[in-house]
């Protein structure tokens, strides 16, 4: 029997962003933040000291004593605060941490938290709805780059952008500490504004649910809004500690739910971005399969009676790829319009498909030979030119050439550090065939600058929304891994990643026209901010056309320029360029 945990963990990576985290006060159990019952036995305490009474280790049974029930969290917060106002300042002291507490870590994002806002940040999970008060969910998000949409009043859900649009959002349910909308009283907590209905309605019905730390007892408005849910198309799974109470046995009985036993939240969460993790490693082609084909490749290079196995060895690989990535799994037609979760589903899933090729590449830039180096030209032309699908989202049409884009970085940044300048120039000048569209050379298509029509787009990358260069950076830092080891130090790839870049920017400026309506313009990349690199690169080229002139390899393989003059007048409009680039 296959544990319920365990389906969570495939469901989830197998289906991004279509489950919900449903989370109470159990959540933020080991933050050390009170559940509402704690602070109940703190308020009764509070008021047997006021009485000038005491009320011993049970304070509920003193209360039962002098008030003949039994203490109520709502109600007791209702008779000892009687306005909104009044309810947030006495409770704020139970959720924001003292400066003790902040040296003890606590009240701060517990691994529960954490583990949620990873699995955010990776696009497995878009919607949080919480009963708490607290921001640790929200302190957890930031932490890893996203900044959530949070919901906590009808004015916020009136306003919010659609949830298909949003990479993250926090419904606060009962609001949130610092409002003083909060809701703790039973008349509060027994209806819903409009737009909260609306909005849970649709959460309930077209996401799957996974709900810890909630006990459902005291929450009549939520309960409702799960039994209005209609739909089951995902699955509910409902951890808990021991036994479910009857309030959330009926629901979980009424959504067909799984019953996960947890011993607690922090382990629960934990263990499921693990196993989520680990489907998603497994998910990449085994390195060892990737090794061999490495290892196939240079001894396929090594001698000239392997060059068809060499041929063979190569489009098989990018008709894997292709395979992978087509438009039967990724379409550009249809579907809700492209948001940032979607986005990086996508690139990450193209790079897991390219893990293989770009290793290969990055081989295949240090030794090709002409033969071999015709072979790769196709493959990148192959791969540029995508699969045809007319109409669509722009934005997929444009993502489809990420998987070309970058080849030609494992493939160029290694050719042009072992000077295989002609190499690279067959790479930049290929032209590109592509159905509906004009033929175009790679340099004009697939520099991380050319990919997307705006600017923005590129900004969906997780944690590059405020990056200068956010494809750039990305692709420096994914090459990162296979490529460091090439050079002498980090700072040695940097620079080689740079004046690749670099070489991009001039090879797209000699091959394009600036007439009397064009002003001049290069697809800039990192080298634009990092000036140093930039400066040593243009310094070293100058120096190599003073010293080598007509004779230098830049300039007989044509890369940017047929005379020394003409490579130092493209250098010259260069240099002119980049400083007036605003967006830096």
């Amino acid at each position: 029997m296959i544990e319920p945990i365990h389906s969570l963990a495939f469901s989830m990576q197998a289906n991004r962003g279509v489950y919900a985290v449903l989370f109470g006060s159990g959540l933020s159990r080991s933050a050390r933040i009170p559940t509402g019952w704690e602070i109940t036995l703190d308020l009764v305490r509070r008021l047997a000291t006021v009485s000038g009474e005491e009320c011993g280790v049970d304070p509920s049974a003193w209360y039962r004593d002098k008030f003949n029930k039994e203490p109520d969290y709502s109600e007791l917060l209702d008779a000892l605060a009687k306005t909104p106002a009044e309810r947030q300042q006495l409770l704020r002291q139970y959720w924001e941490p003292t400066e003790q507490e902040k040296e003890e870590g606590a009240k701060q994002p517990t691994p529960a938290h954490r583990a949620i806002a990873d699995l955010v940040a990776k696009g497995f999970v878009r919607v949080i709805v919480t009963t708490n008060f607290d921001r640790l969910m929200e302190l957890a998000l930031l932490d890893v780059g996203v900044t959530p949409t949070v919901l906590s009043s009808s004015d916020h859900v009136h306003g919010a952008m659609p949830l298909i649009h949003t990479q993250c959002c926090v419904f606060k349910v009962h609001g949130d500490y610092l409002d003083t909308r909060i809701r703790n009283t039973p008349e509060e907590l027994s209806g819903y504004p409009a737009e909260f209905d609306t909005l849970l309605d649709r959460i309930f019905d077209e996401f799957g649910l996974i709900v810890c730390g909630w006990s459902a007892d005291w929450d009549e408005a939520l309960r409702c809004a799960i039994f209005r849910a209609p739909s089951r198309r995902f699955a509910t799974y409902w951890a808990v500690r021991g036994e479910p109470g009857d309030a959330a046995r009926q629901l979980i009985e009424h959504r067909g739910a799984q019953v996960v036993s947890i011993t607690d939240a922090d382990s629960f969460f934990s263990t499921i971005h693990r196993q989520v993790e680990a489907l998603e490693e497994f998910a990449r082609p085994h390195p060892l399969s990737t090794a061999a084909a490495v290892t196939a490749l240079k001894r396929y290079m090594s001698e000239p009676r392997y060059r068809i196995q060499h041929a063979d060895l190569v489009e098989g690989e990018v008709e894997h790829v292709l395979s992978e990535i087509g438009i039967d799994k990724f379409p550009v037609q249809g579907g809700p319009p492209p948001d940032a979760a979607q986005f990086n589903h996508r690139v990450k899933a193209y790079e897991a498909a390219m893990t293989t090729l770009v290793a290969m590449a990055i081989e295949a830039g240090r030794w090709a030979n002409d033969d071999h180096q015709e072979v790769w030209v196709r493959a990148l032309q192959k791969l540029a030119s995508g699969q045809a699908q007319d109409g669509g989202y722009a934005l997929w049409g444009e993502l489809t050439r990420f998987p070309a884009t970058l080849l030609l970085f494992a493939l160029g940044v290694s050719a042009l550090e072992s000077t295989r300048y002609s190499f690279v120039q067959r790479l930049l000048s290929a032209p590109i065939v592509r159905e509906y569209q004009k033929t175009k050379q790679t340099v004009h298509l697939l520099p991380p600058k050319c990919l997307f029509e705006k600017d923005s787009s590129a900004k969906l990358l997780e944690g590059k929304e405020n990056h200068y260069a956010p494809l750039s950076d990305w692709l420096h830092e994914r090459l990162a891994p296979q490529l460091e080891r090439r050079f002498s130090s980090v700072k040695a790839y940097e620079l080689a990643f740079d004046r690749f870049e670099l070489m991009l920017a001039l090879a797209y400026s000699a091959n394009t026209e600036v007439g009397e309506y064009f002003r001049y313009w290069a697809p800039p990349g990192a080298f634009g901010y990092r000036d140093e690199n930039q400066a040593q690169i243009i310094s070293s080229l100058r120096s190599q056309l003073a010293k080598e002139g007509d004779n230098s390899p830049l300039v007989t393989s044509n890369l940017f320029g047929v005379t020394a003059d003409e490579c130092r007048k493209q250098l010259d409009a260069l240099e002119e360029f980049i400083p007036k680039l605003k967006w830096w």
